[in-house]
């Protein structure tokens, strides 16, 4: 290919003093492992070609710098400091933003004629102010959002840099030792809202000339096609969703796309067929699930960061669309009501970090956008990075895959079939199998008793080879029932990383789904030490922490260096879909604010955790109840069996009569469950008249018309909650009330930040309630007063 004077700069811009970039001669190949060993990489990283992560200060290295990095060479952080990774790495992709990938940097080159050109002067940086670069971060940020501006968007450029980046990318392969995958980052942050998504081809030999970029389009579904054609021209590529708490809700959707258009089976297997991994954990937070979402999980509360960036004005996140667990839920109960489900992805955990190099530790926390949070003095200060407390940050994650081999083709068809695992920093090794028969090489003492005992079949040599020839491996799915009374178990196991922490405990995580409505509950299967769970929740106690907040340091003297067991669900229902996944946790470690507060010699900050629980997520494993199971299951209440036998839908007037400044009694149909809701009076229609001090409406007065407070009661932690309904427990435990209001005949109350609504309707003389979230079931009905809500055995309930 003959090139123009302009890319035959570029190329020699771009490589720089390191000459000519060639294919090295690969290494001969470590030995095929059959039963598959464990891989770590990085999956989202950025170098100075990214437009951001130049503004931020990452001017001089590039992809070439990122795998040094990765391969355990030092390098200089954009500050000028040395920086190096503790643990070498197996693979990395660098996934520089494909949007004007290159066109900073060569902006303000004076020697590029990129920076002549009229559309570039706007980037260029006429000194390092602040204010400055302040100004060109807006400028290209809007760039991002806006019309593509051709002559920075011109194939010339995009072309000739994405030429030199899988270049990078051959020479840092080494089949067998390491591997390095051309990808990129297609950007797309329409109204703020993250929906990035992370693009990897299988090998380099027939990329294309360039990426699909938001440019292009920002719409997903766009670039699912896009790599549908691909695939058909011998490409063969996948994509990993961003981390998904940075989307405001959308990254999950399960009504309408971004068009507008019905979430339908065409979008469901689009989806899963180009994104089969998400990112779960990243320097931005995790994505696992929020106590919003998860009241009853203890340890849900781990690096939640609830934010968008650029800190739009106005705006609050949604929580509900931004959280894996919830999205793995609601795929469930989609699949069961409409037969499609977009959301059977595996795990996997990246960084993001824009200085091409990574912290990956609590102990080494560098940073992760350039200058904004690079000195221990600006980090520790509260600085606040386009609305972000870089306090909130914190060290990367990882993803895990079991592979044959490190090799680009191994390592790709376990992420294309989902035999990854997400660790948040500490290379924690996971294993998760799901099978019919596991539970009956063990005895029966061990099934009843399995924190007691590990099965004799997981202790065996050879346990991964049985686990793989009688079950699946995570990612899967399990196989049909098989004929009589059988419950699925699951083989797990765990081992420390021999830098970091010890082992708590491993948990499974359960979702299921019935009627519209979907579930979750935790169980621990194994853990450290002769804890004893609770005999009525199963819940086992804490683990004994060794921190010593004040000197930011711990002893490691407890938890376990391996767990395994073979765990069986005991609440196994054949005729519900279900998905399981394990969870793995360190003990107590002090968190990086903690260690470098007490470098400063400060008290650490109190807007984060002062400890954390590193941990390790494997990717789920999905039941689907045979149609002969389905059949035997009980269906619920639908909308249209109501309406099918003549029942009417309330109008505001008929639902305000019903319910305002009452206190009704409900029963969820699907779970059983009874309480209370006390709906206060409305706010008077003159907000601002004048009432005396013993008037009962007197707070109420203030509200909008519509609109006053509700309260849950009787609500128990023991009970299992349908998703999305917040904390049902807390709230009736503390009183605490939320606004509500109606509305086109609607009950509208906000989860999370997500209005749910709430239609009821009468048949006969009964009441049934419907919420907007649930898929077109009619699960809640009024009913009368209880009176005991957990009688005795043997006592007679009075009516």
């Amino acid at each position: 290919m003959k090139r123009t004077s302009k890319q035959r700069y570029l190329a020699t811009f771009i490589l720089g003093a390191g000459g000519l970039i060639g294919l090295i001669a690969s290494p001969a190949l470590a030995q095929v492992n059959p039963l598959r060993d464990a891989y770590f990489g990085e999956l989202h990283v950025h170098t100075s070609w990214s437009l951001d992560a130049w503004l931020f200060g990452n001017r001089v290295t590039d992809p070439g710098d990122a795998y040094k990095y990765f391969k355990g060479e030092t390098i200089k952080h954009p500050l000028g400091y040395d920086i190096k990774i503790e643990t070498p790495l197996d693979f990395a992709g660098v996934t520089d933003h494909s949007e004007y990938v290159g066109v900073m940097k060569l902006a303000n080159d004076p020697g590029s004629p990129i920076s002549k050109l009229p559309a570039a002067a706007p980037l260029i940086l006429k000194n390092n102010s602040p204010e400055e670069v302040q100004r060109v971060y807006l400028y290209g940020a809007n760039l991002l959002g806006g019309a593509p501006v051709k002559a920075l968007a011109s194939p010339e450029i995009a072309h000739t840099i994405w030429e030199q980046n899988v270049q990078l990318a051959d020479k840092a392969n080494e089949p067998g030792k390491f591997t390095a995958f051309c990808s990129y980052e297609w950007t797309s942050m329409p109204n703020n809202m993250n929906l990035h998504r992370n693009v990897f081809f299988k090998d380099c030999a027939h990329v294309p000339a360039m990426p699909f970029s938001s440019l292009d389009s920002p719409d997903p579904t766009d670039l699912w096609t896009w790599m549908d054609g691909q695939r058909k021209a011998g490409n063969e590529l996948l994509a990993i969703s961003h981390n998904a708490n940075l989307s405001d809700g959308r990254m999950y959707p399960t009504d309408v796309d971004l068009k507008g258009r019905p979430i339908d089976k065409v979008y469901a297997e689009s989806r899963m067929r180009n994104e089969p991994l998400i990112e779960l954990k990243q320097i931005k937070g995790q994505s696992e699930t929020h106590p919003l979402l998860s009241p009853n999980d203890e340890f849900a509360n781990f690096e939640i960061l609830t934010y968008l960036l650029g800190d739009p004005s106005g705006r609050i996140p949604h929580v509900i669309g931004s959280y894996a667990r919830q999205a793995l839920k609601d795929g469930l109960a989609l699949e069961d009501t409409k037969g499609f489900n977009p959301y059977r992805f595996g795990f996997g955990a990246a960084s993001d970090s824009h200085d091409t190099g990574v912290p990956y530790r609590q102990d080494n926390f560098f940073g992760a956008h350039g200058i904004a949070d690079a000195t221990i003095e600006t980090r520790m200060s509260g600085h606040l990075f386009a609305g972000l407390d870089v306090r909130m940050e914190g060290p990367a994650g990882l993803t895990g895959v079991w592979a044959e081999e490190n090799t680009r083709e191994s390592i790709f068809n376990a992420m294309k079939r989902k035999e990854t695992f997400a660790v948040s920093g500490p290379h924690i090794k996971v294993r998760f199998f799901g099978g019919w028969n596991y539970a009956e090489t063990a005895t029966a003492e061990q099934r009843r008793a399995f924190w007691k005992s590990v099965p004799d079949w997981i202790k065996d040599r050879d346990w991964v080879k049985a686990a793989y020839a009688q079950g699946v491996a995570m990612g899967g799915d399990l196989t049909p029932m098989p004929a009589g009374d059988k419950t699925p178990s699951f083989a797990v196991w765990a081992v420390k990383d021999p830098t970091s922490g010890n082992l708590d405990r491993i948990q499974v995580i359960k979702g299921w789904t019935k009627s519209g409505q979907s579930f979750e509950k935790v169980f621990d299967v194994a853990w450290a030490g002769d804890r004893e769970p609770d005999k009525w929740t199963g819940r086992v106690p804490p683990i004994a922490s060794t921190v010593d907040v004040e000197k930011a340091t711990y002893t490691n003297s407890s938890g376990a260096v391996e767990l395994k067991t073979v765990w069986t669900d005991p609440e196994f229902d054949p005729g519900v879909p279900a998905f399981y996944y394990a969870r793995v946790l360190e003990v107590p470690t002090p968190r990086w604010t903690t260690i470098q507060a007490a470098k400063l010699g400060i008290a650490p900050p109190d807007v984060v955790a002062a400890t954390v629980q590193e941990r390790a997520w494997s990717s789920p494993i999905w039941y689907s109840p045979t149609a002969e199971a389905q059949k035997i299951a009980k269906a619920g209440l639908t909308v249209d069996d109501l309406m099918k036998q003549g029942a009417v839908a309330l109008n505001d007037a008929q639902l305000k009569a019903l319910i305002v400044d009452k206190s009704p009694w409900l029963q969820n149909n699907v779970t059983g469950t009874k309480f209370k809701i006390t709906y206060s009076a409305s706010g008077a229609a003159n907000a601002t008249q004048t009432l005396t001090p013993i008037d009962p409406t007197y707070v109420t007065s203030k509200l909008a018309q519509n609109q006053g407070q509700s309260l849950i009661d009787h609500a128990g932690r023991g009970v299992v909650q349908p998703s999305a309904v917040g904390d049902p427990a807390g709230a009736s435990y503390l009183g605490t009330p939320s606004p509500y209001y109606v509305n086109n005949g609607k009950i509208v109350t906000v989860i999370a930040g997500t209005p749910i609504e709430v239609t009821a309707y009468k048949l006969g003389d009964k009441y049934y309630g419907a919420r907007s979230n649930e898929f077109g079931f009619a699960n809640y009905e009024i009913i009368p007063a209880v009176p005991e809500l957990s009688p005795l055995p043997g006592k007679p309930v009075l009516r």
